[in-house]
């Protein structure tokens, strides 16, 4: 399609004589508005969301730090949400989730820290590519995962590796609205420098009712020190929590980290009869069990491809047949997986909901073949 600036500056002055649905209904024949608006600027937006990158920082080998500028429509988010952010690499765009990291109290801004992982193609692509004046696609902020109102007056933030973001937003926000009850904040990293908030840690540290920890993994922490904050050594354990944060068992708990970190601290606080206060928001979901009695094959009919179901989910037997389906989150979460299920049944392994319905939309990361399945991959 080509839109002349003459065509898009006459659409434009339209948008400001036509109300409502009437506005809409002219300007979506054949594209919606947003198609013409960005060929103006990028950030021109109706309909959507987008973030401008005004700036990157890499404060460790392995993340990106990136602070955006959304749109108009963006209405910011509760400490502790994640966003969607769209990314187009090589023509195709795709979708991850991330955790704000600032403060919810800050209008306007957004920062994320990604941390690239080996197989993260989108992280990775982040990392090494991010640049100021870039757009991105944004969705509104969800979430469950957010501190209570009234603020309780204890508070224990746990974390471990990436798991770190919401946390910061959480420990930020209580700051910025001058919270006087008490917050120990544990973070389970490998060393000092796989760290990406040493400094602003370090000064949140200094104020009387926030205790930093630092839970080193490693047989020895990288430079020999806790910058602005405790120490303790190993994973997650309870008499951590007793030397640490002696109010815990009156506490809210919040944890975010790996699937190990989150079970050890649920054990923990089972064992006390306290499970009820423990808040879990996993960056990295559990592979859901295979199903022993599958039977049927799983037919990705656009790929030319036939497999045995063997009861894992319909991504996972997609990958094993050497097949590359776009995936986010794979927690069924972004959306990114989604594909059409031409015939057949689907169980979603998150829900147990089972549909037998044709030409339906599923998502590949959380949807088990119930015998034989056709899907449009």
């Amino acid at each position: 399609m080509t839109v002349t600036p003459h065509e898009t500056a006459f659409a434009l002055r339209r948008s400001r004589r036509i109300p409502g649905a009437s506005l809409l209904a002219a300007m979506t024949t054949p594209h919606h508005v947003d198609r013409y608006l960005e060929l103006v600027d990028p950030l021109l937006r109706v309909r959507d969301i987008r973030a401008e990158i005004v700036r990157v920082e890499h404060r460790t080998a392995s993340a990106v730090t990136l602070t955006l500028r959304p749109t108009r429509r963006w209405s910011g988010f509760e400490a502790g949400q994640f966003v969607q952010v769209g990314v187009v690499i090589d023509g195709v765009r795709h979708t991850r989730c991330y955790s704000p990291a600032n403060s919810a109290t800050e209008p306007g801004v957004l920062e994320l820290t990604v941390k690239a992982h080996v197989d993260g193609f989108v992280s990775r692509h982040l990392r090494d590519n991010a640049a100021v004046g870039q757009v991105l696609d944004l969705s509104a902020a969800d979430g469950v995962f957010v501190l209570p109102r009234p603020r309780p007056r204890e508070i224990v933030l746990l974390s471990g590796g990436s798991g770190i973001t919401p946390m910061m937003s959480m420990v930020r926000t209580l700051v910025d609205e001058n919270y006087d009850g008490n917050v120990t904040f544990v973070h389970y990293c490998a060393g000092s420098d796989d760290i990406p908030y040493r400094r602003e840690l370090a000064e949140l540290g200094a104020r009387a009712n926030v205790h930093i920890v630092y839970g080193y993994q490693g047989d020895t922490d990288q430079d020999g020190s806790a910058p602005g904050g405790t120490r303790v050594h190993g994973r997650f354990d309870g008499a951590h929590l007793d030397a640490v944060a002696p109010g815990h068992r009156e506490a809210e708990t919040y944890i975010c980290g790996p699937h190990a970190l989150t079970e050890a601290v649920r054990a923990y606080y089972r064992e006390l009869g306290l499970e009820h206060r423990v808040h879990t928001e996993e960056f990295a979901a559990q592979a859901p069990a295979a199903d022993p009695d599958a039977d049927g094959q799983v037919c990705f009919a656009r790929s030319g491809v036939r497999a045995d179901n063997n009861g894992n989910t319909i991504l996972e037997q997609a990958e094993a047949a050497g097949l590359s389906p776009e995936f986010g989150c794979r927690m069924g979460i972004c959306f990114s997986c989604t594909a059409t299920k031409k015939t057949g049944s689907t169980r979603n392994v998150r829900t147990g909901e089972i549909d037998a319905e044709p030409d339906r939309p599923v998502q590949l990361c959380i949807s088990v073949p119930v015998g034989d399945v056709e899907l449009d991959v």
